[in-house]
């Protein structure tokens, strides 16, 4: 698979990575992170959904946080049997926690991830943050072998920007694991969304809060998820 522009520096970030211990400032000192069962009346919706038979299988499935939730999938992508399954300020802990049971049902043909921006802002580390998406794509490859995930890189925002230079290494790393697994597909939505002055995210790629994406925004991510869900033989 063609490698995105990210993981041309991704060799010498991982090896930063591996050798470090850096750590991104908690949201909340002295908590841990929140646990996956705060999101259960969320999943057990899904799980009604499901067995009534009111979301097709065999589609492509979006799991995530708020920046799935919030997507339009069918103005991104009319036609096509995309199902949301974005669920509130979720963690990517909470997705490797779900996925089985958010996707298993539905026989997806290919996944769509977008996680990872939340365990930032709650302190997670950038060692966490990796670990957290190989343990996902542990997951992928036990219980939905013959079907490609794609990664969606963490975004850059307005709001999180102090929490960038974390993020850009973590997305490195996770990029970098992308190019080791022909299943594994890294979607780098975060390079065109640096066109702002001296390298910032540009506003009109977000809603007023700085954080969530505008219209702009999902207009630029589902140009740049297309492509990957076309490299993964998902979408013509």
């Amino acid at each position: 698979m063609n490698i995105p522009p990210v993981a041309a520096i991704a060799a010498p970030l991982l090896a930063a990575f591996l050798a470090s211990s850096a750590q991104v400032a908690h949201a909340a000192e002295g908590t841990d992170p929140p646990g996956p069962e705060r999101w259960e009346t969320d999943i057990a919706a899904f799980d009604e959904q499901n067995s009534a038979g009111a979301v097709p299988s065999g589609g492509i499935v979006f799991i995530g946080s708020s920046s799935i939730r919030r997507w339009d999938l069918g103005e991104s992508w009319p036609g096509l049997d995309a199902v949301n399954r974005g669920f509130g300020g979720s963690l990517l802990t909470d997705t490797v926690h779900f996925l089985e049971r958010i996707a298993g049902p539905l026989a997806p043909r290919a996944l769509v991830v977008y996680a990872g921006d939340n365990d930032f802002s709650r302190g997670s580390s950038i060692g966490e943050v990796v670990a957290s998406f190989e343990a996902l794509a542990a997951k992928r490859r036990t219980a939905f072998p013959e079907v490609p995930l794609v990664f969606v890189a963490i975004k850059p925002s307005v709001k999180r920007w102090e929490l960038w230079p974390a993020m850009v290494e973590a997305n490195a790393a996770i990029a970098a694991l992308c190019g080791e697994d022909p299943k594994l597909h890294f979607a780098d939505i975060a390079a065109p969304m640096l066109d702002g002055a001296e390298g910032a995210p540009a506003e009109k790629w977000f809603a007023a809060d700085g954080l969530h994406l505008s219209p702009e925004g999902y207009e630029l991510w589902a140009s740049v998820v297309s492509q990957a869900l076309r490299e993964a033989g998902a979408v013509q």
